[in-house]
């Protein structure tokens, strides 16, 4: 199995010693060691230092989204009640991950036990696919707005938003349990160590002593339903939105439209992109090197930009945040 991104390779001889040895030594694996980042770690406190700011820009930026859409009456519709849900998932999301590799990256390593790592992978994987589904449901909501506006308040009820928000969440738990419980049964044994800043799926099968075809196969099943399913339906919306923008007949109406459409379509086209090249395409070449490189890309950098692509960025959001802003300094003269 490809250490470098890939989780579905032929189970070698490896697999099979390891097994060999962990039935006649009877002894297994009880903490994993992560690594980090390997050769930089003589830029330990520079990228620790990085990676805090980012974190609680990312944590800043999400939580002042939930605050706004929570205060502000202007700003209680659906797409903005699916946007607090999107950060408040963000907010788990990097939670997840990033503190723990901050002390990786501080200590240049870490251990941790089986269960804690698994648990992390479970959430890990769990809140990615809530995301998923959520930015499916946002282009959803942004092609019924634009592309059938006189049917839109009809259609997107209170209830609906309800049903589809609890159903994104439980969807994305529930699904990501088959996975977490079939690799919570896998035996480990001989070497402990990853090459990686957080407990991922590839590297944690490379390590194991058991038959992980059926973990592989689970995967990449729900990595296709919940990965690939939801960025064609996103891709069609936005077909279907870019087309209803070029009847708006002012072009100023266009520019803008077209501006926040964009940019929320290359947000979605780097985070789904990066997801599938990590967990559906198979590469059987390719490095740790990368594929850490690419999980940062995911797991960092695109819910360090999503506030600022989804919200503080839009016109609404910046008139509540200076409406808010403007009232709490005249109570305070």
């Amino acid at each position: 199995m490809s250490q470098g991104g890939s989780t579905f390779a032929p189970l070698g001889s490896c697999s099979e010693v390891r097994w060999a040895n962990c039935e006649e030594n009877r002894t297994t694996v009880a903490e994993f060691l992560l690594l980090g980042f390997g050769n930089l770690h003589n830029l330990r406190i520079l990228l620790f230092l990085l990676f805090l700011v980012i974190y609680i820009v990312t944590l800043t930026g999400n939580v002042l989204i939930i605050a706004l859409v929570l205060a502000s009456p202007r700003l209680h519709s659906p797409m903005y009640f699916f946007l607090s849900n999107l950060s408040l998932c963000e907010i788990f999301f990097t939670t997840n991950i990033i503190p723990n590799m901050l002390y990786v990256v501080l200590k240049e390593g870490g251990t941790m036990s089986v269960y804690a790592c698994v648990t992390q992978l479970y959430l890990y994987s769990a809140l990615g696919s809530v995301d998923c589904l959520l930015l499916t449901v946002m282009s959803y909501d942004r092609y019924l707005a634009i592309c059938k506006p006189l049917h839109y308040n009809l259609v997107m009820t209170w209830r609906l938003q309800i049903h589809l928000v609890t159903w994104t969440w439980l969807v994305g738990f529930i699904l990501m349990l088959i996975i977490y419980i079939t690799i919570y049964h896998l035996q480990f044994c001989g070497t402990n160590i990853i090459d990686h800043i957080f407990c991922d799926i590839a590297p944690i099968l490379q390590l194991s002593s058991s038959n992980t075809f059926p973990v592989q196969m689970e995967t990449f099943v729900i990595a296709l339903s919940l990965g690939l399913l939801p960025f064609v339906i996103i891709i069609a919306s936005y077909v279907c939105i870019f087309l209803a923008i070029l009847r708006i007949p002012s072009s100023t109406g266009q520019q803008k439209a077209f501006s926040t459409c964009s940019s929320h379509l290359a947000s979605v086209c780097t985070y789904f992109g990066t997801l599938i090249t990590i967990y559906i395409i198979p590469f059987k070449g390719r490095s740790m090197k990368l594929n850490m490189a690419l999980c940062l890309l995911y797991t960092v950098v695109t819910p360090l930009f999503n506030p600022f692509i989804y919200s503080l960025r839009n016109l609404e959001m910046k008139a509540s945040l200076g409406t808010y802003m403007f009232v709490k300094r005249e109570n305070y003269v």
